[in-house]
């Protein structure tokens, strides 16, 4: 019987060991995803108990208290932060199977030192040892970055954002780890949304237009993308239900956005043609600006409305949609590609059974302006797991070049996260080991080697053309 956890973990033959620990283990980490507060790094933040540090929103652990029957009170409520690390650990010790339970130890271990299990009857000794590290300065969120290996990460952030934490960071010498913005304009494309009048308005100040057309809310998003650039940006972001292409002439979408403005309830169509239109404006912007677009797609959102209600978004209550249309995906790509305006891109579904159709999707746009210019995203949310990454490494393998992925993203609130890279990491070395040691691939450590430390680390370098200094 294998020990719990050790250091091979999840690699269980000599090929995999090899590559793992003489390749990918002390690669670097670009994080070209996440939703870490760049204020906390700015102030460079300590935490006063690991409890603000695991369980301050993280929705994943949330979701798994819920089905533990842990009443509110000790999830987002009101109880002290000793008592909710008490329920969440009682709620551990039932996750086997869960990518939570490796994800805590890992994190347990690698910043703690802590090598044994957390459950119930562990919790005020794992609860003690965690608060005296934190207490010290070396655990500071400045230092935690820096103790993950990460060179540079990218936040998410609206356009209306003024971007005064990054510019911080920017302007302080003494952290070397670069911290750029990345542009998520859901709030502007989002017109269904009640707020949705009230977003522009924030919207129109900070870019200082009037929006009271689709012409002028255009230029406003161009002049916040500018300002964007400015601070390093080279990445976008967007959350969709799916990737729609319905398309319509100019004139038709400035008579659906007036409608709206007007308080006029749309019809799913007009939402569609909108979105199509905007998602085609801001990819001719994208490829114009260099960025690479990144589209989140499978997600269905919300679905508890009592505690939407009660907790707001973000809470835990979000599940997968329906398998999107893979002939819409590739009718917006083509719509780009036709302009010669098609930018780098990266798609991700939440369903997994989209993995095949992402796959034979990305060969058909594929050109000599970037390698792998148009990607399929790690395998994201509810399938960050090791049967989730494996299917995703699996399929891509099989219908592309796995060779050039551009491999693990955080996704994360959490400065604790980076361990998610070597879980990923060594689930990687696994698959490819096994594939060495069946004869499905020679015993060639150098072209291994390239393909190993590419996907950990060079090739995000090279595809978003991040200035490492």
């Amino acid at each position: 019987m294998k020990p719990f956890m050790n250091e091979e973990f999840l690699l269980s033959t000599q090929a995999a060991q090899k590559l793992y620990h003489e390749y990918a283990e002390h690669m670097p980490i670009i994080d070209y995803h996440c939703h870490i507060n760049p204020q906390e790094i700015a102030e460079d933040r300590c935490f006063e108990n690991i409890t603000q540090v695991w369980l301050g929103g993280d929705h994943y652990k949330w979701r798994q208290m819920r089905s533990n029957g842990v009443d509110e009170y000790y999830i987002t409520g009101g109880a002290s932060d000793r008592e909710k690390f008490q329920k969440w650990a009682e709620t551990l010790e039932m996750a086997i199977g869960n990518p939570l339970y490796h994800w805590s130890h890992l994190e347990l271990k690698r910043y703690f030192g802590y090598t044994g299990h957390l459950c119930g009857e562990t919790a005020e000794e794992v609860w003690n040892l965690c608060n005296a590290a934190l207490a010290k300065p070396e655990m500071s969120v400045r230092n935690l970055i820096r103790r993950s290996n990460v060179r540079l990460l990218c936040t998410t952030d609206d356009p209306a954002d003024t971007l005064e934490w990054h510019r911080a960071i920017a302007a302080d010498p003494t952290f070397e780890v670069q911290v750029l913005p990345a542009w998520r304009p859901d709030k502007a494309m989002n017109l269904e949304k009640p707020d949705y009048p009230e977003y522009l308005d924030r919207l129109g100040k900070a870019a200082e237009v009037k929006i009271d057309s689709f012409a002028t809310l255009k230029t406003a998003l161009t002049k916040r993308m500018e300002f964007f650039r400015e601070q390093g940006c080279r990445v976008s972001d967007h959350g969709l239900e799916y990737v729609m292409y319905v398309p319509a002439d100019e004139e038709e979408i400035e008579k659906i956005f007036a409608a709206r403005l007007a308080g006029e309830l749309l019809t799913k169509e007009q939402e569609e043609k909108f979105k199509t239109a905007f998602l085609l404006f801001v990819g001719r912007e994208y490829h114009r600006l260099g960025w690479v677009m990144q589209l989140h797609y499978g997600c269905k959102r919300d679905n508890n409305r009592l505690r939407y209600a009660q907790l707001g978004p973000d809470t835990g209550y979000d599940c997968i949609g329906d398998t999107a249309s893979a002939a819409q995906t590739a009718d917006f790509l083509n719509a780009l590609m036709m302009e010669d305006q098609l930018p780098k891109t990266i798609l991700y579904s939440l369903n997994p059974h989209d993995n095949e159709a992402i796959g034979t999707i990305i060969g058909c746009f594929q050109d000599a302006s970037a390698i792998g210019k148009i990607q399929q995203g790690s395998a994201w949310w509810f399938n960050d797991h090791k049967t989730g990454m494996t299917a995703q490494l699996t399929s891509l393998a099989n219908l592309g070049l796995l060779g050039n992925f551009i491999g693990m993203l955080t996704d994360s609130r959490s400065f604790l996260s980076y361990t998610r890279h070597e879980y990923f990491r060594r689930i990687l070395c696994e698959l490819l080991g096994g594939w060495v040691e069946n004869g499905e691939y020679p015993e060639d450590y150098r072209a291994l080697e390239r393909i190993v430390k590419g996907i950990s680390y060079n090739n995000a370098v090279r595809y978003f053309g991040f200035d490492l200094k």
